[in-house]
């Protein structure tokens, strides 16, 4: 395994960097600086509410690093998905979505997706939570960790991440590649799911490859005019959100992303969630909102890039090996 190594950037060498809304990404790093709990990022949170010019904000006190560990940068995107479903079974709605279990023990091997769906192995327990029209829904609700549920009468209820069953998350993609179905550029979420329609016996087996299983919440008290809550507990926001390994980036930190591909993209981004297949220093999920459009858009990332953390100029510095005369 490569070893991690951090450059020290400075801003004129991030690509856009004078062109982008500054003042848009500080407003999303204020809804959770509050909630970073080290003296550093305090202080800087304290001085932020009351910053006259946010890009100034940003130059003064904080110091871009490139943080890599030899794997390649991949941006995937994710939404909040709106799904069709019911809070009883009958008719159409025969797939449920589940509340954790108390028998589950963080960090311990529970039952596989398999087990779970197969077997019908939590039926019984009043662990449902809604009852869900197509299978396919519930697995990418459970690749997204939120979204909202339409009921018949009109009324939506809102579901959040709780918690998972310990078992590794396994890309259907890249199954589907393996099995030489698709070439790797070919796969997205809305192939995936004409595969599974057309395919339904070979569609469930398919989706059973990942053993990762998601269980929720009900969050209706977040307004509907905000995105869905992300790992820090507060609504993420479209296009300026994104989930990161908080085991290497800091969970509220403000992100700067170069995006390759068919649509670039670079800018500020603060990273306020997680996600099961999000690991490694360059590698980040940008969030793309909530519905069908956004599902779409965010179904077609899969480039290349660069990720650069912004951290208080301290803490940046006690990333370098000393000496370090680097900074003039």
């Amino acid at each position: 395994m490569a070893e991690t190594t951090y450059t020290l950037l400075q801003f004129d060498e991030l690509e856009g960097w004078a062109d982008d809304d500054h003042q848009a990404a500080l407003s999303v790093f204020l809804n959770t600086c509050r909630d970073l709990n080290d003296p550093e990022w305090e202080n800087l949170c304290a001085f932020a509410g009351d910053a006259p010019n946010p890009r100034d904000f940003f130059e003064l006190f904080f110091q871009p690093i490139l943080i890599e560990d030899g794997q390649d940068m991949l941006f995937t995107g994710y939404y909040e998905p709106e799904l069709r479903g019911a809070l009883t079974q009958g008719g159409e709605y025969q797939h449920p979505i589940y509340r954790l279990p108390d028998d589950l023990v963080e960090g311990q091997p529970y039952l596989t997706r398999r087990e779970i769906e197969e077997t019908g192995a939590l039926a019984g327990r009043g662990l449902e939570i809604a009852w869900l029209a197509d299978p396919v829904d519930a697995f990418f609700l459970m690749v997204q960790g939120s979204g909202r549920i339409r009921l018949p009468s009109g009324q939506t209820i809102r579901v959040g991440y709780r918690g998972k069953n310990g078992r590794n998350y396994s890309s259907v993609g890249q199954e589907l590649v393996r099995r030489g179905i698709y070439e790797s550029y070919q796969v997205s979420a809305d192939v995936i799911r004409s595969w599974v329609a057309a395919n339904p016996e070979d569609g469930r087996e398919l989706l059973w490859v990942n053993d990762s299983y998601v269980f929720f919440r009900e969050v209706n008290e977040v307004p509907s005019d905000q995105g869905p809550l992300g790992a820090m507990n507060r609504s993420i926001t479209e296009m300026r959100s994104i989930a990161v390994d908080p085991s290497i980036v800091k969970l509220g930190a403000p992100v700067w992303i170069e995006k390759e591909g068919a649509d670039p993209l670079n800018r500020l981004m603060i990273a306020q969630d997680t996600g099961s297949a999000i690991k490694g220093a360059q590698r980040a999920d940008i969030f793309y909102g909530t519905g069908t459009i956004a599902g779409r858009a965010a179904g077609r990332i899969k480039d290349g890039g660069r990720i650069v953390v912004l951290l208080p100029i301290q803490l940046a510095l006690a990333k370098l090996p000393a000496p370090f005369d680097g900074i003039e």
